[in-house]
């Protein structure tokens, strides 16, 4: 509860590299008084499926092959107890660790998850608003330089790489096509407001949300 506002509202929030993603979601988590996760659901998802921390990050957000996808998703049809889980490729293991670590997290209540195909694990939750956080090439890449202490060319480099894998793991994993509009609920360029502008105008967004769905 904020000031008589109660908070129902699942968010994800997908965001290409160097876009203010992250900070975007702790800043709305911290106004709401919910939490958020990112690298942390990497240590509740070890913690749930017995994998080692290490390894879960090892594999965090990377891409796999088209064939091995289908896969996943059927032992994800059918449970981990089906014959063909055992002798899956740990990524895909690892996928599903924090499939479902997401949907256990949704389900204690309001939040902030920020990437790893949040929005197509929760997809059949109605209390979910899905964001996805993008930016202009200059914005990004002077984020990246001032944070990782990088040269522009090295900045822009590193953006391309880590969109480029992001791209390939939601694409693999999901029914949907990552950064596109018909994806997500609400597309924002963060670089047009800056983080703080930006944060706003999603506070504003979440609360007429939270009202309209009461």
């Amino acid at each position: 509860m904020l000031g008589g506002f109660y908070m129902n509202t699942v968010i994800t929030i997908g965001r290409q590299f160097g876009s203010g993603g992250r900070e975007i979601g702790e800043k709305l988590a911290a106004h709401f008084g919910i939490k958020c996760y990112d690298k942390e659901l990497l240590s509740r998802a070890a913690k749930e499926s017995g994998f080692c921390e290490e390894m879960i990050e090892n594999h965090d957000e990377r891409p796999t092959n088209s064939f091995l996808y289908n896969l996943v998703m059927d032992t994800y049809s059918f449970g981990y107890n089906a014959s063909h889980f055992v002798d899956m490729p740990i990524s895909h293991k690892v996928f599903l660790a924090q499939f479902d670590t997401i949907k256990k997290i949704a389900n204690e209540g309001p939040c902030v998850i920020v990437g790893r195909c949040a929005d197509y694990a929760l997809s059949e939750m109605k209390n979910c608003l899905h964001i996805f956080i993008y930016a202009d090439e200059e914005s990004k890449k002077n984020r990246i330089m001032k944070k990782y202490d990088l040269d522009a060319a090295k900045a822009k480099d590193m953006c391309i790489k880590k969109d480029k894998q992001r791209q390939s793991y939601y694409n693999y994993y999901s029914s949907k096509k990552w950064g596109r509009a018909d994806s997500y609920d609400l597309c924002i360029d963060s670089s047009v407001l800056g983080i703080e502008g930006t944060v706003r105008l999603l506070i504003q967004y979440i609360e007429d949300f939270e009202t309209r769905n009461k």
